[in-house]
């Protein structure tokens, strides 16, 4: 490519995949824009810089969520995606007891109930928004048990995380898109402020009463790593899943033959839910910074330099998927890199792909075929998330 590839124009952001297809073959590990990041695209490359903590910092992501045009410190900067070991396995570990599978388990049923009411409704409407209606409830009820929420707030949590995860996106002229997510973030952090609040003064059985109780090395956690990771909880556990279940919906309107082949084999879900992680995963890219000088696939890396590793990418390296812009539901091989590698691998993984089974175990049982009502998809203005903000479709009961 004759100019640099910018990351966020509107062309990539419709469809990002024949671009980063072009930057495998030719120039694998190359500077795009913004800023002059340089993009690592193909699989293995991926991998060497996920696992390598001690060559890339995950401060890295601070220029895609916390730019200077916050005018402010944006909460989430403070939680443990931006941190690196010892500091973040320590921080790691007090979530990490909470998505144990004997959590999940426990949880399943009442996710099946919720999953289930959702898909009556959307029978009996017929025409939806796909987000609205299905995506987002089900991941904005499970986090809302999580941290012991006023389900009345729910219908904020969608522009809430649509918001946060746009601010890596935003370019020099989204100055309403700015303000709307400097506006987000004082009315999330006076909400959640009050949670807090709330807890210290009676503590429950939530994880944020878990996380006011928590020590780490005899220490407490701070007001603003204890933000940080109300942020990130809320933030993270809906987009990852509500984004999910929205690409599956596009992946069944392309192939609706698959609603019959796991409707008479559920046990074909969990690899549907695998390979649209693959196909289109909800987390694109992830930034690290170089603390060192370095060498990655040959290229000389400067210290400091900014590194945007691309999942999506690294998801159709024709070296480990073959046929990668196919959808292949039999597609056997390496695991994709959609929640990460390494110790950043994300804690949720466990339960948004169970919120997922459970969903389209709904779904696939009350739904013969889903049309897409709409010919340009909107999509969330971000640097490392890819999500529908919308999906109108029409359904088709069985």
């Amino acid at each position: 490519m004759s100019t640099r590839l910018n990351m966020l124009s509107p062309e990539v952001r419709d469809n990002p995949y024949p671009f980063l297809a072009e930057l495998r073959r030719t120039a694998p590990v190359v500077q795009v824009e913004p800023g002059g990041m340089w993009a690592v695209t193909r699989y293995e490359d991926a991998q060497y810089v996920l696992k390598s903590t001690h060559l890339f910092s995950s401060e890295g992501l601070r220029l895609a969520m916390d730019p200077a045009w916050l005018g402010r410190s944006n909460p989430i900067a403070e939680s443990i995606i931006f941190l690196d070991p010892p500091k973040h396995g320590r921080l790691r570990t007090l979530v990490g007891r909470v998505f144990t599978p004997a959590t999940l388990t426990r949880l399943e049923p009442r996710i099946r109930a919720v999953a289930d009411a959702l898909a009556t409704k959307l029978v009996e409407s017929r025409t939806v928004d796909f987000v609205d209606a299905f995506a987002m409830p089900i991941p904005a009820t499970v986090i809302g048990w999580f941290l012991g929420l006023d389900a009345s707030l729910q219908r904020h949590f969608k522009r809430w995380s649509n918001d946060i995860a746009a601010i890596g996106g935003a370019r020099p002229e989204d100055v309403e898109l700015m303000a709307q997510c400097r506006r987000t973030i004082e009315e999330m952090e006076q909400y959640l402020q009050g949670v807090l609040s709330d807890r210290r003064r009676s503590l429950g059985d939530d994880l944020v009463s878990d996380l006011i109780r928590a020590r780490v090395d005899g220490e407490s956690l701070t007001d603003s790593e204890l933000m940080g990771f109300l942020f990130l909880l809320l933030v993270s556990g809906l987009e990852t899943t509500a984004n999910l279940l929205s690409q599956s919906a596009r992946v069944l309107a392309m192939h609706p033959e698959l609603f019959a082949r796991m409707r008479e084999t559920p046990s074909l879900i969990p690899r549907f839910i695998e390979e649209t992680l693959r196909f289109e995963p909800t987390a694109t890219a992830t930034l690290r910074t170089c603390t060192e000088d370095t060498t990655v696939a040959g290229v000389h890396l400067p210290r400091g330099s900014t590194v945007l590793v691309s999942l999506a990418s690294a998801a159709r390296d024709e070296n480990h998927f073959p046929d990668g812009d196919s959808f292949i539901l039999e597609r056997e091989g390496s695991p994709s890199l959609s929640f990460g590698h390494g110790s950043h691998f994300c804690l949720g993984s466990m339960l948004a792909r169970m919120e997922a089974r459970v969903a389209l175990e709904a779904l696939v049982a009350k739904v013969h075929r889903l049309e897409l009502r709409t010919e340009q998809v909107d999509w969330t203005p971000s640097l490392t998330v890819r999500g529908p903000q919308t999906l109108p479709v029409e359904i088709f009961p069985l």
